[in-house]
């Protein structure tokens, strides 16, 4: 612990007096927070998890943070694990997001969102899709062409089953007329595995958010050809799917949620430290170093967005025949 926090840790102590009880303010200031990454090293939750452990600690809102890496099935295993071990816990988080959603959908998970508790949506990314520096593909066009002629031909990589860029690949072949259940989509249980994937030459296109690829694409090792966004991205020199006369637009975003069965008044607490982190400024170095656009969302109105989000998801998934 800092000593800026164990003084004011210290202070709390003294202000009780006699009472002995801490606020709940100053119990999870003080106590050592728990992040799960439902998902395998290098992905962008694990880089979403770290970064926010990395704000908590900078806007003093957690005397130390502690990480899980427990990938598989898009996040359910992880979510199961959560679920199962983390339960009436005031001091866990776990992230989450899009990807998680459409999983969920495609896998039919015995566990759901609804047995945990939602805290906030943090960032809003789209998808970048890369080829391999050495791809015979030059042009989002090239690729398109090849899954005309035969949809197996290219493979797609990318996160797990039901992940954006998955419906992403989904909705391009339903826009030229491929079967969309044709296309041949390798799922990865990490972000790690998919760009090792890419690079080697594994898959014909990967996919996925553009702080997973940044390096490698500033490196000359992938080529950006298209991301899923409605307009250009400030300072990424990337042609949208639009621009290119597809019509795919989704978006991924990436939030925390809470243990289940933690009171009202816990949740808060939660909320209230990870607000803080976001106005840190290691959040805001964060934020321009991945490319993420700030998506703030808490509570019931985050709950709300969830749900919809579902609704949503599965409707798209039904319409490209994955679900």
């Amino acid at each position: 612990m800092r000593r800026d926090q164990f003084l004011k840790s210290a202070a709390a102590f003294a202000a009780l007096g006699a009472t002995g009880t801490l606020p709940l303010g100053a119990q999870a200031a003080a106590a050592a927070l728990k992040i799960l990454v439902p998902a395998n090293p290098g992905g962008g939750w694990d880089i979403t998890g770290r970064a926010l452990g990395k704000a908590l600690q900078d806007a003093g809102a957690a005397g130390a943070v502690t990480f899980e890496n427990k990938g598989g099935a898009a996040g359910a295993i992880g979510l199961a694990q959560f679920v199962n071990a983390a339960k009436g816990d005031p001091n866990a988080l776990m992230v989450m997001g899009a990807v998680m959603l459409g999983g969920l959908i495609t896998s039919k998970q015995p566990v759901t969102l609804t047995q945990a508790t939602p805290i906030a949506r943090l960032t809003s990314e789209y998808n970048v899709f890369v080829l391999p520096a050495n791809s015979p593909f030059k042009t989002m066009k090239d690729v398109v062409e090849a899954l005309k002629k035969d949809p197996g031909s290219v493979k797609w990589g990318g996160g797990s089953r039901g992940a954006t860029e998955h419906i992403a690949a989904a909705m391009l072949a339903r826009e030229v007329g491929v079967d969309a259940t044709k296309i041949n989509y390798v799922a990865f249980r990490g972000g790690g595995e998919a760009v090792a994937a890419i690079l080697g030459g594994n898959v014909s296109i990967g996919g996925s958010g553009y702080s997973e690829f940044q390096a490698y694409i500033e490196s000359g090792k992938m080529r950006p050809i298209a991301i899923t966004a409605p307009q250009r991205i400030k300072g990424l020199d990337i042609p949208t799917m639009k621009e290119l006369g597809y019509n795919v637009e989704i978006g991924n975003w990436r939030g925390v949620y809470g243990a289940p069965g933690i009171t009202p008044a816990q949740r808060q607490v939660l909320i209230d430290l990870v607000v803080k982190a976001t106005k840190s400024k290691a959040w805001a170095e964060a934020l321009e170093k991945n490319g993420w656009t700030p998506a703030v969302l808490t509570g019931k109105d985050f709950e709300s967005f969830v749900d919809n989000e579902f609704a949503s998801l599965r409707a798209i998934m039904h319409k490209s025949g994955m679900v």
